[in-house]
């Protein structure tokens, strides 16, 4: 289960002038399912409104209802195994997006099994957050003890050309639990919860 006050704790920084994300990238799919052009884009340098502009996607898979529209998964040693996807996610996160190669790979592995009839985008987001030890009563009381590096991955329809809607599905990854990294953890968010996108788990651990 997903303790909702772990995922506000990182949404409240969600801001313009709080945020701590340092990268964003992301692919283009057209209708037939093909990449139409990727990008790769160091946060920090882009306007105040472009930042707010995809804040808002990435926000909206953490944000989510919790257990509910978001729900928590567990990587077994099987599902980590050379090849795996939780292996090129850690790759993705420890570089901090940098590597085009691995970036490509994630953006095909994603365009091959996602169903969609429309153009689409694959947005992923980089942070990380220096988590501020906290008393009982969540008052903080010194330096950052832990810093939780992450992935926000969105996929969201586009309204126009290059133009992105709502998200329709995502990850957070690795989980943010108990305050703490979870590295064997993954929220996968769905939009419609009655109709979730189950090729994205089956991409995620087959």
């Amino acid at each position: 289960m997903i303790n909702r006050e772990d995922m506000l704790e990182l949404t409240r920084r969600m801001t313009v002038s709080r945020s701590s994300i340092t990268r964003i990238a992301g692919s283009y799919i057209d209708s037939e399912g093909y990449i139409d052009g990727t990008f790769n884009t160091n946060f920090l340098k882009l306007s105040a409104k472009e930042k707010q502009k995809n804040l808002l996607i990435a926000k909206a898979i953490p944000f989510s209802d919790t257990n509910e529209n978001l729900k928590g998964y567990h990587f077994e040693k099987e599902n980590q195994k050379n090849g795996s996807m939780w292996q090129l996610l850690q790759g993705m996160r420890s570089c901090g997006l940098k590597n085009d190669a691995l970036m490509e790979t994630f953006y095909e592995l994603v365009s091959e099994k996602y169903q969609s009839s429309k153009e689409y985008a694959i947005f992923v987001f980089h942070d990380r957050y220096d988590v501020p030890v906290k008393a009982t009563d969540k008052e903080r009381i010194g330096e950052s003890e832990e810093v939780f590096e992450y992935l926000i991955c969105a996929i969201c329809p586009l309204k126009e050309e290059f133009e992105p809607g709502e998200p329709d599905c995502g990850f957070i990854f690795p989980m943010f639990s108990d305050r703490s990294s979870d590295i064997h953890g993954i929220g996968i968010y769905n939009k419609d919860k009655d109709h979730p996108h189950q090729e994205i788990t089956e991409l995620l651990f087959g």
